[in-house]
């Protein structure tokens, strides 16, 4: 369990940021760019969860747990002064979500034109958290 006794740091800000074994790297590194996609998809499936019920909303809940355990990874790198006991994401957590995204695919019919966003609430805002994502991804890869 992480404690956190408070949410700042009193470091300053030189363009650089703290990561979990106390080394410093650039806030435009691809690493912070991926943790800051990490936490707004995070953001965005707990509002998502507010249109969300019974085994969706269990399923988002873990989705969320694994993306706060892939924050923890992403913020540790594997050659850092302070390696041992770091939250690592685990094949089996991969393994999950792939079968729980098989499982919501069987139950639709084949797309045959892409998907205008909408539909219900929490429709709406999980095609928002997958935009969050995307588009993180995106602009990292062409910059």
């Amino acid at each position: 369990m992480v404690t956190l006794s408070k949410i700042y740091t009193k470091t300053g800000d030189a363009g650089e940021t703290g990561l979990g074994d106390g080394s410093r790297v650039s806030k435009a590194s691809a690493r912070i760019a991926a943790l800051g996609a990490v936490d707004e998809t995070n953001a965005a499936i707990g509002i998502a969860r507010l249109d969300a019920g019974g085994d969706r909303d269990a399923m988002l809940a873990r989705i969320q747990n694994d993306l706060f355990d892939l924050g923890a990874d992403l913020c540790a790198p594997e050659d850092g002064r302070k390696p041992e006991g770091r939250l690592r994401i685990a094949p089996s957590q991969v393994e999950r979500l792939e079968r729980e995204i098989d499982a919501m695919n069987a139950e639709l019919s084949p797309l045959t034109s892409f998907v205008l966003p909408g539909g219900t609430a929490l429709a709406a805002h999980l095609h928002q958290a997958r935009t969050i994502a995307r588009d993180r991804k995106s602009t990292r890869l062409n910059s």
